[in-house]
């Protein structure tokens, strides 16, 4: 989030800043493309400023390696967990804010975390899905 912010407020904002300054000095702002985009544009970029900046005040960073508890599931875990059709899946619970499917991490408030959460290895869970319960059985657990 820290370089997301550090992003928008150092390259990006400073950009279009520039652009609706040189936009503004053409004229008829009513019609001028460039400075509405511009002017929109810095809306957004200071909407998500503000939003980044709230989040960070009130972040607090957990490390995992500090989890007493490693024999069940809780913020930070590794889970290895079979589906019924016998699919294995890895994922790592995370913060709403660091979720990435393509790395396997799971926001810690998602469906398939919230089954896993508390369970040990040997457990089935049922995972509440659109087209009815599925059955998760926990295979191993690991924290970092």
């Amino acid at each position: 989030m820290r370089a997301e912010l550090r992003e928008l407020m150092q390259v990006e904002r400073p950009k279009i800043v520039e652009i609706v300054s040189w936009a503004a000095g053409n004229g008829d702002r009513s019609e001028n493309g460039d400075y509405l985009y511009g002017k929109r544009r810095l809306r957004e970029i200071d909407r998500r400023a503000r939003f980044l900046s709230k989040r960070l005040e009130h972040a607090v960073v957990i490390d995992p390696a500090d989890q007493t508890t490693r024999d069940r599931v809780f913020f930070g875990a590794r889970v290895s967990y079979a589906d019924e059709d016998d699919v294995t899946h890895d994922v790592t619970i995370v913060g709403c804010d660091e979720a990435d499917l393509t790395r396997r991490e799971i926001s810690l408030v998602s469906p398939v975390a919230r089954a896993l959460m508390r369970s040990r290895v040997g457990d089935e869970v049922s995972l509440q899905t659109p087209s009815g319960p599925v059955m998760l059985e926990v295979l191993s657990i690991t924290y970092p």
